[in-house]
């Protein structure tokens, strides 16, 4: 937020759940201040029960940073969703598109058996992509299995296949804060998207119709919180769960960014504190190493 007015930029969306559309505290969207204050794109582009790709995003992705670029103007691609950065810069792997019934018919089977049952066949069908997801990733188990069924064909083995590049220029800028100061955060950050009403969201998700197999719902905390509604679990249990699975999840986004190339990091600091000036001066000066300059 802080960069992008100082080297003319807008900001697009890499975040595998703020594209959807109805899930707002619970994603921890960028506020209407602050889509005022600069320009987001691809937040809110589908509705929740509708499945969201990387190779989706990146399509789209593309074609905002063409906008961009065509206007002198440039892209700030932020969020967590490694998968999404890697289909946008190094390209999309040939797999056909999985038949509805099919995914249909893996998603009962997901409800029917559990995580657990589909992702021990897995690493019996396809042991690579197992290796690389948690065993309790319903979503990427279940694509992987829907793309096996589909076309014969292993995930892991269209991933090898020659990928479809675009030719983007990218500078590539990592934020790291310690692990406890992280961990400490995190907590906060979910105790504060319950306070601003993230119980109520899920409330009125429900009642509105939303089944909590749509894919929008396996974001962290909905499922948790839709258990608690329900009463078989208190809300202190929820919120415990909520905050292991996050601090869980950036663990695994650190991995993936630590093992992504080029990418040069910086310590954040608190929102406010008084060296965050600093921070920003040191991002600026790598940028204007690699090209891009400032306004001011």
């Amino acid at each position: 937020m802080n960069l992008a007015p100082v080297v003319n930029g807008e900001i697009i969306n890499a975040d595998a759940v703020q594209v959807y559309r109805d899930l707002d505290l619970g994603t921890s969207k960028p506020s209407a201040e602050d889509r005022r204050r600069v320009v987001h794109h691809l937040l809110d582009v589908v509705p929740p029960t509708e499945r969201f790709s990387a190779g989706e995003f990146a399509r789209r992705a593309a074609v905002a940073l063409e906008s961009l670029r065509s206007r002198g103007i440039v892209g700030l691609v932020v969020g967590g969703s490694g998968l999404y950065y890697r289909s946008l810069f190094e390209g999309l792997s040939p797999i056909p598109p999985v038949p509805e019934e099919i995914r249909l018919g893996v998603r009962a089977r997901l409800e029917s058996e559990g995580v657990g049952a589909l992702y021990q066949e897995l690493s019996t069908l396809d042991r690579e992509t197992a290796r690389r997801l948690s065993p309790n990733d319903r979503q990427r188990i279940s694509r992987a299995l829907e793309v096996l069924e589909a076309t014969g064909h292993a995930l892991s083995w269209w991933q090898k296949k020659k990928r479809e590049r675009v030719d983007i220029a990218v500078v590539r800028v990592g934020l790291t804060l310690p692990r406890e100061v992280l961990y400490d955060r995190l907590a906060l950050r979910v105790s504060s998207m319950l306070q601003s009403g993230w119980l109520e969201e899920v409330k009125e998700l429900l009642a509105a119709g939303l089944d909590e197999t749509a894919p929008a719902f396996q974001a962290i905390g909905y499922r948790e919180l839709a258990s608690h509604l329900r009463g078989e679990r208190s809300l202190e249990e929820a919120v415990a769960s909520i905050v292991q699975a996050t601090r869980r999840y950036a663990k695994r986004q650190l991995t993936w960014f630590k093992n992504e190339a080029g990418v040069r990091w910086f310590e954040a600091v608190d929102e406010g504190a008084a060296d965050e000036g600093t921070l920003l001066s040191d991002v600026l000066n790598y940028l204007a190493e690699e090209g891009i300059r400032s306004r001011v």
